[in-house]
């Protein structure tokens, strides 16, 4: 954007090859990435009084030597010193790792300033610096860079603050003046130096808060971008549906639609109804009832002419949807059928043929209906359920095998409103918010390993009583890394339990998607009443008749996965149960246990989940559609992202869009990140 901004890292003095190269490791090539290689932390090393000072706080203190260091060797390489210091009265020790070296420093009656981590319960430091005598930083606020191969903090500090010497009359500014004045932010320049040379008043707050907004404003231009494309440009068919058809099969319905329920399908309608094509997820908790959404969205297109197609990531899955779709639209005169990978011979040529003349109105399979020759007569909707397991090419062949199809994606796992408007800013959201009546509520409870016996004792008086167990365990086979239990050891242990009373089946992620569908088949028939899997029974499985959901080393799962897994019982009408075994050893995998106890609200559970493990690890990082921010934050700042996505919004749809001056940048960004593609914001 800025010709400056955009050199080689090389023409930064003291900086050659050689270390542009360790530069390229932490993505930074040209001098503007340098400029914005932002610190990751501060320390601050103004001196205080442990009394004000936090739990696990980094924290600088001077105290005076109480006793002689000791130092204990581990192997050939390390070692702990530990000492006494009195800080204010108060006797604490101090611990440095293989900083034997340090020992100089520390004689009794003498004064010395140590930096470290404070540990409240143990009166203990974990030291990281050291220094004889009273040390008072000129600087007290210390920023902290990441780094990546021989380079330091120190020395990238000195690159920054050579190419802040060099450029930083180059650094453009991105945002409108009339920004700047409306949220009283400062300048970029002023924001970035602020943040690389940071003070205690307010300046470096303000810093951070400019370019957390730019962050966001930017990257929400092009998802208001794309929103603006699809619904302008992206030509949709305004489908005449029978609305009073649509009133008269909701009410032959076997069961009341929730209020939510309602009111999702009437966005949907309304989207059919108009002349852009949908955009639209679905989101619902475990149980909420999507797929008599699905079903009353695909009965209007196919009232009204056209076909539907629904693409599941499982053959299982598949088959369940066709088990529950069948009932509900056949006697309406639609015919339903599975596609997928098994469906093979004549039996397949017979349904593609069905579905090419137009006598097939819906199609449920998995991505094996993006295989060529699956030709649609006159495809009117597609539907993706759990689409975040579909590649974005995958979701498009289907999208593509119609002339305008509507577009609804299907989620079962809930999406915090703060990552759902950052991933999904190009879509319209709905959210089914409430469960039908009479749905019991899964008990919960949190059981520690060596409460084992009593676990396997309750699973058996239930199926005693007739009903079935799932025991999910978090991986296939031992590692050296991970200390669990996997699912073939427990299919031992169990079985030997069970002996003569009970049968208990076993699948996992090795086994061929037959092998899968006959122990999962066993299971639906209640000839094995107790069901050991890894993960693979996460999406959409329905056996009504277990109760009990057992998950071995719990811990090691996020909330949102073990919400997916607890939601696999409570199908049916008795009371289900979901038993987690775990021995957390952080305070994080505590507070996950606690919070599965406490809740069974699967959007109040994924709010914790993000706040617990951060928005990468929340999808999976390269699933997410997430860049990598700076400085933003989506969990902390989700403020400032909903004041820069309504910003956004207003920009794109500025008439003067292309000729306002001040809008040089955004038009510049858009035009770079390959939005238009041809198109463009009328």
């Amino acid at each position: 954007m800025n010709q400056a901004m955009n050199l080689p890292v090389t023409e930064v003095k003291g900086i050659g090859d050689e270390t542009a190269k360790q530069m390229e490791g932490m993505r930074i090539f040209t001098v503007g990435d340098l400029i914005e290689h932002f610190p990751f932390r501060y320390e601050d090393y103004q001196l205080k009084d442990l009394q004000d000072v936090a739990h696990d706080e980094r924290v600088t203190i001077v105290g005076i030597v109480q006793s002689e260091p000791s130092i204990r060797y581990y192997g050939k390489k390390k070692n702990r010193l530990s000492v006494r210091l009195l800080v204010n009265q108060i006797l604490i020790t101090v611990t440095f790792f293989n900083r034997a070296f340090l020992k100089k420093y520390f004689q009794i009656g003498q004064e010395v300033t140590v930096t470290g981590k404070w540990d409240q319960h143990r009166m203990t430091i974990a030291g990281s610096e050291c220094h004889p005598g009273r040390v008072e930083k000129e600087q007290t606020v210390v920023p902290i860079y990441s780094v990546s191969g021989k380079l330091t903090s120190k020395s990238l500090k000195k690159y920054i603050y050579q190419a802040m010497q060099q450029f930083a009359d180059d650094i453009p500014e991105p945002l409108p003046p009339s920004f700047l004045e409306k949220y009283k932010l400062p300048s970029k320049k002023e924001a970035i130096y602020r943040l690389h040379y940071p003070s205690k008043d307010e300046a470096t707050k303000h810093a951070r808060r400019r370019m957390v907004y730019e962050e966001f404003l930017f990257f929400q231009l092009k998802m208001q971008a794309y929103r603006k494309i699809n619904r302008e440009q992206t030509v949709g068919e305004a489908l005449k549906l029978d609305r009073g058809k649509v009133s008269q099969f909701v009410k032959r319905l076997p069961f009341p639609l929730t209020g939510a329920q309602e009111r999702v399908i009437g966005d949907i309608l309304k989207d059919i109804e108009s002349d852009y094509r949908m955009n639209r997820l679905l989101q619902g908790d475990v149980g909420s009832g999507k797929t008599v959404v699905a079903a009353v969205s695909m009965y209007g297109v196919v009232n009204a002419g056209k076909q539907a197609a629904l693409m599941v990531p499982t053959e299982i899955l598949a088959e369940q949807h066709v088990s529950s779709l069948k009932p509900l639209l056949e006697p309406f005169g639609i015919q339903v059928e599975l596609l997928s990978g098994s469906i093979k011979g004549k039996k397949r040529r017979e349904r593609l043929e069905r579905l090419q003349a137009g006598e097939l109105h819906i199609v449920v399979g998995t991505h094996a209906l993006i295989q060529d020759d699956v030709i649609f007569n006159d495809l009117g909707l597609v539907i993706t359920d759990e689409q975040h397991r579909f590649g974005v090419e995958q979701r498009r062949v289907l999208r593509d095998k119609g002339e305008h199809p509507d577009v609804l994606f299907m989620t079962a796992t809930p999406i915090p409103r703060t990552l759902a408007i950052s991933v999904f800013g190009d879509m319209d959201v709905s959210i089914i918010d409430e469960m039908p009546a009479g749905r019991k509520v899964i008990e919960t409870y949190w059981a520690k390993h060596d409460m084992l016996e009593r676990v396997l004792t309750f699973i058996e008086k239930e199926l005693k009583a007739g009903r079935q167990a799932y025991v999910i365990c978090p991986l296939i086979e031992e590692s050296e890394k991970l200390d669990v239990q996997n699912a073939i050891d427990v299919h031992m242990i169990l079985q030997q339990h069970f002996q003569g009373k009970f049968a208990v089946g076993l699948m996992h992620g090795r086994l061929h998607s037959s092998e899968k569908d006959e122990v999962m088949e066993a299971f639906s028939q209640n000839q094995t009443q107790v069901l050991v899997s890894t993960t693979v029974v996460e999406v959409g499985v329905n056996v009504p008749n277990a109760t009990v959901m057992v998950i071995y080393d719990a811990e090691r799962f996020g909330l949102a996965q073990l919400h997916q897994l607890r939601g696999r019982v409570g199908r049916g009408e008795a009371q289900s149960y979901c038993i987690l075994l775990a021995d957390p050893k952080s305070e994080v995998g505590k507070e996950r246990m606690r919070i599965m106890t406490e809740t069974n609200d699967g959007f109040v559970l994924s709010e914790r989940d993000l706040e617990l493990r951060g928005p990468g690890d929340f999808f999976g990082a390269k699933q997410s559609g997430l860049p990598d921010f700076k400085v933003a934050d989506v969990v902390h700042d989700y403020r400032a992202l909903e004041v820069a996505r309504g910003d956004a919004a207003e920009i794109v749809n500025q008439p003067n869009f292309w000729e306002e001056p001040s809008f040089y940048y955004f038009r510049k960004y858009l035009e770079q990140s390959g939005v238009f593609d041809g198109q463009k914001l009328d």
